[in-house]
This record gives C-alpha cells, sequence and structure tokens, in this order.
C-alpha cells in the first residue's frame, strides 16, 4: 500500500509541473466531452498520440479542483487498487476547502492498475466526481474494456495531430481565410509537404530538424515494438515480428494478404499460420495499423477479401520508392475520415476507388485519392469514382490530389477535384 505521503508529494509536484512547464497545448478539435452524462471518459490510442496533454489541458481548464497522476511514474509501483480508496481523502487533506466541490480525476495511463473500472465507476457514480483517463493498451479500447465499464464509458479515440492541429502547432492562424491565398499559399503546401512526410505526432511537430525528427520517430516505433507487442503480448517469434512489421510499414495504403505472406516467409523461419494471425492481431490491438475491409452487403466477402492496410501515422510508414506520395496522401485522407468517426471501407468490383465513408447518418460517399491526374491515369480515377457512387446510388463524388482542382461532371456524377491539404484546412468532407 502506498503511503499517503509519497501521494501528496506526487499530486503537488504533477500541479506544480503542469501549470509551469508544459507551455501552451493545442485543443484536440475532434475531442467532444460529455457535458451532462455520467460517464468515464477514456482516452485510447496509439502511444505519443498526446493522451497525456489533453489530460495536462483539462488540468489547466480545472485547475481549482483537478488532481492529475500518471501510473507510469516509477513512484506509483506499489499502487494497489485498495490505494484509490485513500486517494480522495488525501486530496482533500491538501485542499481541504474543495469538501463539498464536484472533483476532477485526471488518470494517465490507468491501465496499469488492475481493477481500475471498478474505481472510476464508483467515483463517477457515487462520488460525483469526473473521471478522465487514458490508455496506450488495448485494454482500454472499448471492446475490450471490463464489465463493470460497459455502458458506463465515454470513449475516444486520439490520433497524430490532423493538420489543423499541425499548423496551429507552427503558430498559423488557420482561421485567417488569406491562407489559401498566395504567398501565405505557398506556406501552407510546404507544411502540408512536411505533415506528410513526417506524420503528425505532436514532438515531432515541435522539431526542425530532419536528424531530430528521423530520430524521434525511429526511437517511437521501437518504444512501441517492444512495450506494446513484444512485452504486452509476450512475443517470442521475433525473426517473425520483424518480418511482419517490415512488411506492415511498407504496405500502407495497399491490400495486404496474410496468406500471401505465410507462403512467401514459411520457409525461412519456422512459424505457424495460427501465431501469425495471432501476431497481426496483436498490431491491431496495438493501434498502429488498421485494416479497412472491402465494402459489400456480404460479412463473407468482406472477411475473404484482403483488407487494405494503414498505418496510425505517415511517420512511420517505411518509404521505398518515389512513387509513394499518392500512397502517403491516401494514408492522410483515411485517418482524416476515421478522425471524423467515419467507417471506412474500399471499394472493388472489376474497378477501385479508394473509400466508401460511412458518416454517423448513414450517409455515403465515394471518395479516390490520387496524388495527381494525368493522361495515364485521369480515365481510370474517374471511372473508378463513377462506379462507386452509381453503386451507392449517389450522384457526388470527390478525387483529392495534392495540387489538381476542378468541378465537372461525368454519366450523371458530380465530380469535384479537391487539393488534400485544402479539404483538411476545410475539415469537412462536403467542402
Amino acid at each position: 500500500m502506498i503511503s499517503k505521503h509519497i501521494l501528496k508529494e506526487i499530486i503537488t509536484t504533477n500541479e506544480e509541473f503542469i501549470l509551469k512547464h508544459t507551455g501552451d497545448i493545442v485543443a484536440r478539435e475532434e475531442v467532444v466531452f460529455p457535458e451532462t452524462l455520467r460517464k468515464v471518459v477514456v482516452f485510447y490510442g496509439a502511444r505519443r498520440s498526446g493522451k497525456t496533454f489533453i489530460l495536462y489541458d483539462l488540468f489547466k481548464k480545472y485547475r481549482e479542483v483537478s488532481l492529475y497522476l500518471d501510473f507510469e511514474d516509477e513512484r506509483l509501483l506499489d499502487f494497489e487498487i485498495k490505494d484509490f480508496r485513500v486517494l480522495k481523502d488525501v486530496f482533500l487533506e491538501l485542499k481541504p476547502h474543495l469538501a463539498g466541490k464536484r472533483l476532477v480525476f485526471l488518470l494517465d495511463e490507468v491501465q496499469n492498475i488492475d481493477g481500475w473500472e471498478r474505481f472510476c465507476r464508483r467515483a463517477v457514480e457515487r462520488e460525483d466526481i469526473r473521471v478522465f483517463t487514458s490508455g496506450s493498451s488495448s485494454k482500454v479500447m472499448p471492446a475490450e474494456i471490463q464489465t463493470e465499464l460497459r455502458g458506463r464509458a465515454w470513449s475516444i479515440e486520439i490520433f497524430p495531430f490532423s493538420f489543423r492541429e499541425y499548423l496551429i502547432s507552427k503558430h498559423i492562424d488557420i482561421n485567417d481565410k488569406g491562407l489559401v491565398y498566395s504567398p501565405q499559399k505557398a506556406l501552407l503546401k510546404k507544411y502540408f509537404s512536411e505533415y506528410m512526410k513526417w506524420g503528425g505526432f505532436p514532438e515531432v511537430s515541435l522539431l526542425k530538424s530532419e536528424f531530430e525528427i528521423k530520430k524521434l520517430l525511429k526511437e517511437y516505433l521501437s518504444a512501441m515494438y517492444f512495450r506494446d507487442l513484444v512485452e504486452r503480448y509476450s512475443i517470442t517469434n521475433i525473426p517473425l515480428l520483424d518480418s511482419l512489421t517490415d512488411r506492415l510499414f511498407s504496405s500502407f495504403s495497399m491490400k495486404f494478404s496474410l496468406n500471401a505472406f505465410y507462403k512467401q516467409y514459411r520457409g525461412r523461419f519456422p512459424f505457424s499460420k495460427d501465431l501469425l494471425f495471432r501476431y497481426y492481431k496483436h498490431f491491431l490491438q496495438s493501434m498502429l495499423i488498421f485494416e479497412v475491409k472491402k465494402f459489400s452487403e456480404s460479412t463473407y466477402k468482406r472477411m475473404r477479401n484482403p483488407a487494405k492496410i494503414y498505418a496510425v501515422d505517415t511517420g512511420l510508414c517505411r518509404r521505398i520508392t518515389s512513387l509513394d506520395d499518392g500512397r502517403l496522401l491516401e494514408n492522410i485522407v483515411f485517418l482524416e475520415l476515421k478522425r471524423k468517426g467515419q467507417e471506412v471501407f474500399y471499394f472493388d468490383e472489376k474497378i477501385e476507388c479508394d473509400f466508401i465513408a460511412k458518416a454517423g447518418n448513414d450517409r455515403m460517399s465515394a471518395v479516390q485519392v490520387s496524388f495527381e491526374l494525368n493522361e495515364k491515369n485521369r480515365e481510370r480515377e474517374v471511372n473508378g469514382l463513377i462506379k462507386a457512387c452509381k453503386w451507392l446510388g449517389t450522384n457526388e463524388g470527390i478525387i483529392f490530389t495534392w495540387d489538381d482542382e476542378e468541378i465537372f461532371g461525368a454519366e450523371g456524377v458530380d465530380i469535384k477535384i479537391i487539393p488534400v491539404w485544402k479539404w483538411l484546412l476545410a475539415g469537412e468532407i462536403e467542402s
């Protein structure tokens, strides 16, 4: 059992650090909290996506009544579920004037404490404490959250910075209407080129040296590899994990077949197909990659066809050729659709369309992504979009590009060609 003295020391030093040393924090745009419902708010997502700074921001907002604990703090190694019972008492001993006030508990990496769900439920429902938690483990994902919190949690998936948030971190006024015109347009495209190349991890966005960026991204991937895969799932077949890691992060924005991987690698080192499928599932659980299924009313067809793979951040993607810019754009578009809560599929009926995006109101949109439209690919890209639109019964479709912009009609479908950076800045798929 951890001592009250240590808890008080941690609470006090955390408060001092957050208020004096965290500086300006970029407010996350897609994070919406329940204002009236009594729910445990759970932030989940890949490591280094900015969950901790969301908690810091909340601490500053509710600084008079807030308590912040990071359960990866080595001083809390002895913290157990029973220690939650004294947490409120310790906090009120430090700040007795808050007795009777509604307190705010901010619990970082809370999944490290077995049974945390029971405490959070009791704190919210019986003690009227607002509880915000975060985790980088699949343990806090909605599908795996324990029974005690089913129906009582408000889960919010956190991604690395959107392009708008990335610009804010660069001190760009995203509400400036002149951004899309010269000379600001040139600056905007410069930043988008960097964002596409290095991704949106918050700490990365603050760096200017390419050497430092590459080194930091390498360290991120190493930490995710060991902590979220090797240690979390007690992985022992390292050659298989290494090969799967390399293939997944070089297959971004492409179809990926586990059966094909098995046939290619089974003679190089020993592993079973069951083990391969299990390791692949661990990647999905780690939230480092996402898979997109084929658009079909048939569950069997969705499962039988290979999924397309997208990385949680383009900074982690392995570039192989100069043709990868189109795939990077596609990965960025996928993440933005996902960030906005859209359900995403790919379309493939003898001709392909990159995305079918389904919004919460069941409205579906057809989306194509191409770095540029030229004589070689224009007909293919347009025809794929048209077929997807007709399949959906919609007369509107979008093609996202690096810089092409055009509006035209074809076969009864109104087609908008929009630069990705302009769409990301506007923030709406209908733009």
